[in-house]
């Protein structure tokens, strides 16, 4: 009779499939340091300019110490005076200035509900005669006129000077990091998501923010390290999502991994195509093409 037990080769197999799972763990760390550290002081001399939202930490894994951080206004005001070399800067800045080129594949997007660019309002759309408008991005403002304007509607856009005050407004635009906190707390007002409602009218995505790169440089250089800092963050995606402090992990995960998207592909392009169309047809601004480098 046969009276081996075939369980110690089992073990050892499992003990094999462990050993090697972190092998390639440790393997995978020493690779992402080595890129990280590429990344490191490799902006010089160019002066770039992000957003501190969570929607663009991605964009910028590796470079966090050499940015310029601002609200996307901010630095749009920067680029126009010449101060920074490249921004993470809302869409319209671009369509509005033909000063820039933008870099071609990347770019903060959604396809469908966004969440960080909303509409709280108390009363329906349809009875809404003055929105305040969080001033920190252009494009946000100019989405929310042209999905108003489709529907026949053209209540008075204000400033809005304090975020922390929407929830005593009636209605509110809200972008970023403070239109994530406004949904999370405690609110009575319904929430018109932006994304969402481009994609219902268009099917297609919206584009918020692109590099904007300052024309008549020589950026060669700058334009490799941004892709290789996207590229980055996107293959270390679930690292970011795992060890952010903003918000909870299951939020971020849904946040970072379904509803905002990094790529400024065809569709992309189409739904920048299709913005400019109603904004020349509602008459927001003069709207130049915007010119797209790689």
């Amino acid at each position: 009779m046969d009276n081996s037990d075939p369980k110690p080769k089992l073990c050892m197999a499992a003990d094999s499939t462990e050993q090697l799972a972190r092998q390639l763990e440790r393997d995978q760390r020493t690779v992402n340091r080595e890129r990280e550290f590429g990344l490191e002081q490799s902006l010089a001399p160019f002066r770039v300019g992000s957003v501190r939202y969570l929607n663009a930490v991605p964009l910028t894994r590796g470079l966090e110490q050499e940015v310029i951080f601002k609200t996307p206004a901010q630095l749009a005001e920067m680029l126009r005076r010449d101060e920074l070399d490249a921004a993470l800067v809302s869409l319209t800045e671009v369509l509005f200035y033909d000063r820039y080129d933008v870099l071609d594949d990347i770019a903060v997007a959604s396809l469908g509900e966004v969440y960080s660019v909303i509409l709280a309002h108390r009363l329906p759309l349809e009875e809404l005669k003055e929105i305040h408008c969080h001033t920190a991005s252009l494009s946000s403002v100019n989405l929310l006129r042209v999905l108003l304007a489709e529907r026949g509607l053209k209540p008075e856009f204000k400033p809005l000077s304090d975020p922390n005050a929407a929830s005593q407004l009636e209605a509110v635009l809200l972008i970023g990091d403070p239109a994530i906190d406004f949904q999370r707390a405690p609110h009575v007002h319904e929430i018109f998501d932006l994304g969402a409602a481009w994609t219902e009218l268009t099917q297609l995505p919206f584009v918020y923010a692109v590099w904007a790169l300052r024309r008549g440089i020589q950026n060669t250089d700058l334009r490799r390290r941004l892709h290789e800092a996207k590229d980055f963050g996107i293959d270390t995606l679930d690292y970011i999502i795992q060890t952010r402090t903003e918000y909870d992990l299951d939020f971020r995960k849904d946040y970072l991994g379904w509803h905002i998207q990094y790529h400024l592909g065809t569709d992309e392009k189409r739904g920048i195509a299709k913005f400019i169309e109603l904004l020349r047809k509602h008459g927001v601004a003069t709207v130049h093409e915007p010119k797209f480098v790689s």
